[in-house]
């Protein structure tokens, strides 16, 4: 294999790009076996050594490997027709990051790989806050608009003056924050007090509260409920039937989902590479790559 960057259509193209691989579901890929070739390794056996390098270096990054690293084996043609299975690591971008970390330095295609992955992946860090910033600003304007009906509905149920929706509101943070009140949670966040805990959830953090507003809006018409109390009750339970689904899939309880800079902050702001593109980089920046090994 050609480990030099070849000129197709006036446009410099990676050797890393040409040997990029991708799944039914579109997700990116690397062969260990081409990679392998790619650098330069002609006995496979001595690139093994990177791949455990590269996998201690995952796991001692708090990562799991096999989110990253999929090891599999493949039926190939050896000559005059006859085949034979090897064993292989498919690798994430991630996993092709830290092992080009762990190649041999002497290499001069493994500082171009180191430079090519470590940009790369800087891009996809910046492409996913950029995604997730639009989700937030998105959510955020959702939760302004199903506050309002869940206020009016609130107040078909006899919850009138201001301060007993803030009691009712209350009941709502409640069940979803494992009893924590609004004041509650403003503390645990460590907010300033003309910080509103809305504009400094996460995207997962206003979908969950998403949920309860449209949830408790529903219920409190569906079922006609009437009375202050019982309007609180219900807005409470609730937010502890989304807390419980949280719970049963494995997710982060909201109260210790991180905080977030100020929702009206962020717009919707271009991005640019900013200096000092290679470095920061972190597994949160690529998608895993999704296998079933045999």
């Amino acid at each position: 294999m050609n480990t030099e960057i070849e000129q197709i259509d006036d446009a410099r193209i990676s050797p890393f790009e040409q040997i990029k691989r991708t799944n039914d579901d579109s997700i990116e890929f690397w062969s260990s076996r081409d990679f392998a070739e790619v650098l330069g390794y002609s006995d496979y056996r001595n690139f093994e050594g990177v791949i455990e390098k590269a996998k201690l270096a995952c796991a001692n990054s708090g990562h799991r490997v096999e989110d990253h690293f999929g090891d599999v084996t493949e039926m190939v043609e050896i000559g005059s027709g006859a085949t034979r299975m090897i064993k292989l690591t498919l690798l994430s971008r991630y996993a092709c990051y830290l092992a080009i970390q762990n190649a041999d330095p002497r290499k001069a295609i493994v500082a171009h790989g180191q430079t090519y992955f470590a940009i790369q992946t800087r891009r996809q860090e910046l492409e996913d806050e950029r995604i997730e910033e639009e989700r937030r600003l998105l959510l955020r304007e959702e939760m302004r608009h199903h506050n309002i009906q869940l206020a009016d509905a609130a107040k078909g149920a006899g919850v009138l003056e201001p301060k007993d929706y803030a009691i009712f509101q209350n009941h709502g943070y409640m069940g979803l924050y494992g009893g924590l009140k609004m004041d509650d949670i403003h503390r645990r966040k460590q907010l300033q007090k003309n910080q509103k805990i809305l504009d400094h959830m996460g995207s997962t953090e206003l979908a969950a509260n998403l949920f309860r507003a449209t949830q408790a809006e529903d219920k409190l018409r569906r079922d006609r409920v009437q009375g202050k109390e019982a309007a609180n009750r219900t807005h409470r339970e609730v937010g502890m039937k989304v807390r419980q689904t949280i719970q049963e899939l494995g997710g982060t309880m909201p109260e210790d989902l991180p905080v977030a800079e100020s929702i009206n902050k962020i717009g919707l702001r271009v991005f640019s590479e900013p200096r000092g593109l290679c470095h920061n980089v972190t597994a949160s920046a690529v998608c895993p790559i999704v296998l079933n090994p045999t």
